[in-house]
């Protein structure tokens, strides 16, 4: 008997040209398409809504949502749900959840291009030589902080993801806190070399360039990434 099949898919940071091949494979074979607002919109070329059943989901209602489709499909029937960006990178408290719902021997993985890799390239960060770290998670972060300190100590480039919250002030850790953070530690944050991007590859996308200390005071948007670089080029001739 054929089970039930889910898609955890990612689609990219935002717009279509970085939707893969097998994304769009993905989400055309899925009967039924579950996910956040921004993610559904960065798909909506590749949705067939005559024939799939699309649901958005929310933080509150995803669980609910989840279970309803899974009671509802048919054997053999496919689910995608689409993560901004790469599924393997910031999601792992949904997909681990997805998993126990489908399970792993139903369940196909299928990675996208994160923030994370854009704002490597634009900033010329190559992400073999840096600290990469996501704090867009809901459990506790200090040793996530603790990382950042020691890698930029280390004089290592970091390029992370920030944490929004603007509900809970107190777990709020956006690039200005990240900023405070590391003074407070010791850090000579005026000369560090930062970035900063926003709605990456979509018409709103934004880019800072300074130093680290310049970020203190500043806001972003919840779709940031930020990379602090401490890089030393080096090549094939010096080996």
């Amino acid at each position: 008997m054929l089970a039930k099949r889910l898609f955890a898919v990612g689609v990219g940071p935002g717009s279509p040209r970085y939707l893969t091949d097998a994304a769009k494979e993905a989400i055309r074979k899925s009967r039924y398409v579950v996910g956040y607002r921004y993610t559904l919109a960065t798909i909506e070329g590749v949705i067939d809504r005559a024939n799939q059943q699309v649901l958005e989901v929310t933080m509150k209602s995803q669980e609910q949502v989840y279970q309803q489709v899974y009671s509802d499909m048919r054997d053999g029937e496919y689910c995608t749900v689409p993560f901004t960006g790469d599924v393997n990178f910031s999601e792992s408290e949904v997909v681990d959840r997805l998993l126990q719902i489908w399970g792993d021997e139903n369940t196909e993985i299928v990675p996208g291009i994160s923030s994370i890799q854009v704002a490597a390239a634009k900033a010329r960060v190559p992400t073999d030589k840096a600290f990469i770290v996501t704090l867009h998670v809901t459990g506790d972060i200090e040793h996530k902080k603790a990382d950042i300190l020691r890698a930029i100590r280390d004089g290592r480039s970091v390029i992370l993801l920030p944490r929004p919250w603007p509900k809970e002030p107190q777990k709020h850790f956006m690039q200005s806190d990240v900023a405070k953070f590391l003074r407070e530690n010791g850090v000579d944050t005026s000369a560090l070399k930062a970035h900063v991007f926003e709605h990456l590859t979509t018409s709103k996308e934004t880019s800072f360039e300074g130093k680290v200390s310049d970020l203190e005071g500043k806001e972003f948007s919840d779709l940031s990434a930020m990379v602090i670089d401490q890089t030393r080029r080096q090549t094939y001739l010096e080996f």
